[in-house]
């Protein structure tokens, strides 16, 4: 019978020759762990000033609907509590949704300034590991072509 060939020495031989280097990984993990933080910073200081304008414009809609729930001497002043309540609450609604334009406003452009950074440093990353793996497996090829 015929005895089928032990590929795992020359697989051995094959993968010494051409050496792995983790600590490029190791960096990209780095990398992406500190873009992950600042970009969790981002989300989490806006999510904290949407809180702010979320809790102060409640606290001020309750304010209005108590001062408009009291009890009135004459029916035309309910009508007067209720466009009163109306208005203001409209008022209140177009400065909170600004403030709310901005915070997104603010997420956006951190977000895109940190994506740029990141772009460029994984970049110049990529390239350097590039050109390292490239010296390497030349060396290991002429060593390899040097042995025979």
């Amino acid at each position: 019978m015929a005895k089928t060939q032990d590929f795992s020495a020359i697989m051995k031989d094959m993968m010494g020759a051409f050496p792995v280097d983790t600590s490029a990984m190791e960096d990209a993990f780095k990398s992406t762990a500190s873009l992950n933080e600042k970009l969790s910073g981002v989300a989490l200081e806006a999510a904290e000033k949407s809180a702010e304008i979320s809790s102060k414009w409640t606290k001020e809609t309750l304010a209005k609907m108590t001062e408009m729930s009291k009890a009135k001497a004459d029916p035309a002043d309910y009508a007067k509590a209720a466009t009163d309540f109306a208005s203001a609450s409209a008022e209140v609604a177009a400065e909170n949704l600004a403030a709310f334009a901005e915070i997104a406003k603010k997420v956006q452009t951190e977000t895109v300034e940190l994506l740029m950074a990141a772009g460029k440093d994984v970049a110049e990353d990529a390239t350097a590991a590039v050109k390292k793996a490239t010296n390497d497996v030349t060396a290991a090829a002429k060593k390899a072509t040097a042995a025979k």
